[in-house]
């Protein structure tokens, strides 16, 4: 592993009052794997929409391979609660319409059979499982190859064999290099394979430590 892939400094979030965050200091190094965890309420998903800039820090500052984290979206991918799908559109529209935004650059069809929809691609998304649009979301991050991969809660809606297919997407992230954060719930299953834990208390970190 190289520099850091992300830098936090000092960064706090401020809702209508409530700090949802406050002095969060991070340090990931570059094809780091890391899991995020902590109690319901913990601060989580607000802070992964800051590292992600989907979300501005009322204070402190984020930089992502050195720049501002706002100035670096092109290399972060964030799966989140929200699948942001067309329901109109297809599954297959949906990947293509990423791809001419430029927020996807690989082939539609074989991502579309990666994440098993192959033969649902043609479809609306409308008619998706909730299981089928988490696949057709992870399908999106595959199609950014981000530098910078984040996920919220990855393993909801799926079965035992779609937290298999997620444990393997996890790993061709890794070995493609790219820096992984994992929030989820399944502490055991995700410390298995990650090199980094953070665990959140009341909007602080409780806890960065390898894992190993």
């Amino acid at each position: 592993m190289n520099g850091p892939a992300i830098l936090a400094i000092d960064v706090g979030r401020r809702f209508v009052g409530r700090w949802a965050l406050r002095g969060i200091e991070l340090t990931i190094p570059e094809g780091a794997t890391v899991l995020l965890h902590g109690a319901n309420g913990s601060g989580k998903t607000t802070l992964l929409r800051v590292l992600a800039s989907a979300l501005s820090a009322t204070t402190g500052s984020v930089s992502i391979f050195g720049k501002p984290a706002i100035e670096a979206r092109a290399d972060v991918a964030l799966l989140s609660h929200a699948d942001g799908h067309y329901d109109e559109l297809s599954g297959w529209d949906n990947l293509d319409l990423a791809v001419r935004l430029g927020s996807g650059k690989g082939d539609v069809d074989a991502t579309l059979a990666r994440v098993g929809l192959g033969n649902r691609g043609r479809d609306a998304v409308r008619g998706y499982s909730a299981g089928m649009r988490k696949r057709l979301a992870f399908a999106r991050v595959l199609l950014k190859a981000p530098k910078v991969a984040m996920f919220d809660e990855p393993y909801a809606a799926l079965d035992p064999a779609g937290h298999d297919f997620v444990d393997g997407l996890f790993a061709e992230l890794k070995a493609a290099g790219s820096t992984v954060l994992v929030s989820t719930h399944q502490v055991a299953r995700v410390a298995a394979f990650s090199d980094m834990a953070v665990r959140l208390h009341e909007g602080r970190v409780a806890a960065p430590e390898a894992v190993s």
